[in-house]
């Protein structure tokens, strides 16, 4: 074998090694947004179990369904965004559908207000 041949041979499989680093990081890309998805979704999880277990726990303690007092809501649409807004997620253009982590958002609350 010749040196360039050599020399060839050691261009070949550095571009090899290139291409794989970059596949390594192509992958590790993808792992860490399925680790990140995975963390959303569990701490999504737990807040409505949480959640699922608190209106359980509810029902179970009255013995005849308490009838609350309702307003008046004007159309369904509201009505779903009211239900889901205490479920805890957010309704507002900013950050619709991500849990709300039991705090109150100012633009949730200021669109269900504007919306009667």
């Amino acid at each position: 074998m010749n040196k360039r041949e050599m020399i060839n041979q050691l261009s070949d499989m550095e571009r090899k090694l290139g291409e794989l680093y970059e596949q390594l990081g192509d992958v590790k890309g993808k792992l860490g947004n399925l680790l990140e998805e995975n963390h959303r979704l569990s701490v999504e999880n737990h807040h409505l179990r949480n959640r699922l277990n608190t209106t359980q726990e509810k029902e179970d303690s009255e013995d005849p369904p308490a009838k609350k007092p309702v307003k008046e809501i004007p159309g369904e649409g509201y009505d779903n965004l009211a239900r889901l807004y205490e479920e805890g997620f957010h309704i507002c253009n900013v950050h619709f559908g991500s849990p709300r982590e039991d705090k109150d958002c100012l633009f949730c609350l200021e669109f269900l207000n504007k919306s009667k």
